[in-house]
């Protein structure tokens, strides 16, 4: 029995591994190694669906001998690839139990499933990839471990890509998030965090290769191997500077704590958000004071007489400037998640509205009525803005806002730099994930952003609700934070950066585009090869 379920039991623990190494539940720190090992592993139990149906290693039979047919040929591949699949991603996200619970009020036990179901029908993406694989390599049976390890980048970017664009999407937990650090990182301003992930995805089946294979072939893999660490190494030491500095200006990023079960409840979340976010606007000192997303909490003209007015005077009349998160619009024209910009001269105020909503949170999708009825939570259904809105210009800074996440999207971000000259020279996320509570989510987005400011070496605030409240700088590294779920100011000096990445040039013009193309490029050359191998 043991031996019977052993594939099945070693890709779940596989997936589980592959959620960790996105943010350790010790440190919330990532862990590129363990994403190559974990998905090696997954590669591993793959090549062993194709072992009762050859000859490869009389050593290695009498285990393939004892599978169930439901582990065996494409249909195991499928079955390996959808457990993996759906263990990393519920272990990935399942603190999106926290807000359908205790937050929602959906009971536990439906809760649950709701994570179960979402993380299993993104499964299926990844599934249907394993079984195209198993397909391909048992086609193309001498095609050698640096090949199929190729083929199986190509089959994993395809699904992570699908998984970021079908239904809006949602990537969270993509496997390039582990490589922030390590030496996979420095292929960020060239490809991108899906081009990361594919690299990735390439080291792990060479890995594969190396524990599988013999001779000729694993003496290729290693050489493989070796040479995308070298390469990434030697890009990291000596790689090209593509940004150029801008200057620095002082920040205070605002942190309120304000509880998610409060924040919208009058007479207490919002008379603590309205006292405490307008007293810190207007006593710092810093060139720029940004507040997180929704720190007002009410529209504008539902505010107290006189409270808006304050602000904007504040500002319009002295030397600084701030960026404050708020709910803008009105019945007849729609409402917006936004930002406003305030600033010295400026008449009227900057406005950024969000452009990526969330399903079930800022949207609701079509026929799923049903299910928000069932929850407590104080949804909108939100105006989308445009994609590509102007920056808020202040003392030399282009800077551009972003909303929660929003900067998961870094294909969407990028269509902010086509014009070189206009292109932001710092972004700003302003969040509230106070709905997920004191979990990995806040480590997790820390990461997603440092990956933005990877790809196109500019800095990143992040003024939270809860955390991560932080400055990163234009090579992803965290300069300034505040403890998560306190409540506080972060002081501190922001470089901003003009000049584009290679990935900044070919994600603003083409999008998502390149990557599917070459993807399905390398698919289709290895089903032209396997036709051609038929008798």
């Amino acid at each position: 029995m043991q031996a019977r379920l052993f594939p099945t039991v070693a890709v779940l623990l596989a997936g589980l591994a592959h959620a960790a190494s996105m943010a350790a539940p010790w440190d919330g720190q990532p862990l590129w190694w363990l994403q190559i090992l974990s998905l090696a592993v997954l590669g591993g139990q793959l090549t062993r669906c194709a072992e009762q149906m050859t000859s490869w290693s009389s050593s290695t039979w009498s285990i393939a001998g004892r599978r169930p047919g439901w582990q065996i040929g494409w249909m195991g591949a499928a079955w390996l690839g959808w457990v993996f699949a759906t263990a990393w991603l519920a272990g990935t996200f399942w603190w999106l139990f926290i807000s359908m619970h205790t937050y929602g009020g959906l009971p536990a036990p439906l809760a649950v499933l709701a994570v179960l179901a979402l993380a299993g029908a993104l499964a299926l993406y990844y599934a249907v990839a394993c079984a195209v694989f198993l397909k391909l390599f048992l086609a193309i049976p001498s095609a050698g471990w640096s090949l199929y390890a190729l083929l199986f980048a190509a089959l994993w970017t395809l699904p992570e890509l699908a998984r970021g664009v079908i239904f809006t999407g949602f990537p969270w937990g993509a496997a390039g998030y582990a490589h922030t650090g390590g030496p996979l990182a420095a292929f960020a301003p060239w490809l991108g965090v899906y081009g990361v992930g594919a690299v990735a995805a390439y080291a792990a089946f060479l890995l594969t290769g190396l524990l599988r294979g013999s001779g000729s072939g694993r003496r290729a893999a290693v050489l493989s191997l070796l040479a995308v660490l070298a390469v990434g190494l030697a890009a990291q030491g000596f790689g090209p500077a593509f940004t150029r500095s801008t200057g620095t200006q002082t920040v205070a990023l605002l942190q309120g704590n304000i509880a998610q079960n409060e924040k919208f409840r009058p007479g207490t979340g919002v008379a603590d958000a309205l006292n405490w976010y307008g007293e810190q606007l207007k006593r710092s000192q810093a060139d720029l004071v940004v507040a997180p997303e929704t720190a007002i909490p009410q529209l504008p003209r539902q505010l107290p007489q006189g409270y808006w007015p304050g602000l904007q005077a504040h500002f319009s009349g002295g030397s600084q400037a701030a960026l404050i998160g708020v709910p803008l619009g009105g019945r007849t024209e729609g409402y917006t998640n936004a930002v406003v910009g305030m600033k010295p001269g400026q008449t009227p105020d900057f406005r950024y509205d969000k452009h990526h909503l969330v399903p079930f949170g800022e949207f609701i999708p079509p026929f799923f009525k049903w299910f928000l009825a069932l929850m407590d939570i104080p949804l909108g259904d939100f105006r989308r803005g445009a994609l590509a809105q102007p920056s808020f210009e202040w003392q030399g800074q282009r800077l551009a806002p972003n909303i929660c996440y929003e900067d998961l999207f870094g294909e969407e971000l990028g269509a902010r730099f086509t014009n070189e000259a206009q292109a932001p020279t710092v972004m700003v996320n302003v969040s509230n994930i106070a709905w997920f509570g004191n979990t990995l989510a806040i480590d997790q987005h820390l990461q997603i952003s440092r990956m933005r400011a990877l790809e196109f070496q500019r800095p990143m605030l992040r003024a939270t609700n809860t955390g991560p409240t932080v400055i990163i700088d234009h090579q992803g590294r965290v300069t300034h934070s505040l403890p998560r779920h306190t409540r506080g100011v972060l002081n501190g000096v922001v470089e901003g950066r003009t000049g584009n990445t290679p990935y900044a040039v070919w994600v603003s013009r083409l999008g998502l585009w390149p990557y599917w193309i070459a993807s399905l490029l390398v698919v289709a050359v290895a089903v032209v090869a396997a036709r051609s191998r038929r008798p």
